[in-house]
């Protein structure tokens, strides 16, 4: 474990418990880059021209979270979290703080987890045409999703550092 709690992934595991243990790692890494800052502090962008926020980027994983295992994984036709914005999460509310934001990231997660627990890591969501034409095929399994997961999460725990330090001087974690 590390000083601040999170559970650092096994040495020795199987593929499953090895992508399922680093994407909870780096899920417990995004409300620590948070903690203790107030909702004007999370509304602070970086540098211009970027509006790259905190709260922002826990919107937008709620998003990812919704899409890749709901929308992708199980195939299910629903809106995104944040409906009036692009559906991409970036966007603030001025009636939305980061209590809220973390509340339905977590309901996301929560539900990312459900949707997977028997699942193997051969089974297939589908893409959208769109998103087929990046990838180069409309069927994805779960341990592709798992990867890309693990890796958005990571780089936007990155974003999320520097916002910190931005923010109040504190790095890590």
């Amino acid at each position: 474990m590390t000083p601040d709690g999170r559970l650092v992934p096994p040495p020795h595991a199987d593929e499953r418990a090895m992508l399922e243990s680093w994407l909870e790692f780096h899920r417990a890494t995004l409300p620590l880059k948070c903690a203790g800052l107030d909702d004007q502090q999370v509304r602070l962008a970086s540098v211009a021209p970027s509006t790259m926020t905190l709260l922002g980027l826990v919107q937008h994983l709620a998003e990812v979270e919704r899409n890749w295992f709901q929308r992708v994984f199980a195939g299910q036709d629903i809106p995104p979290v944040y409906e009036a914005e692009k559906g991409d999460g970036f966007t603030l509310a001025p009636d939305r703080g980061i209590d809220e934001a973390l509340a339905d990231w977590r309901a996301e997660v929560a539900r990312s987890r459900e949707l997977i627990a028997t699942a193997s890591l051969d089974d297939s969501g589908r893409l959208s045409e769109r998103e087929a034409g990046f990838v180069g095929d409309q069927r994805v399994s779960l341990r592709w999703i798992l990867v890309h997961m693990i890796e958005e999460y990571a780089r936007h725990n990155g974003h999320a550092d520097l916002l910190r330090e931005r923010i109040d001087g504190v790095t890590g974690a």
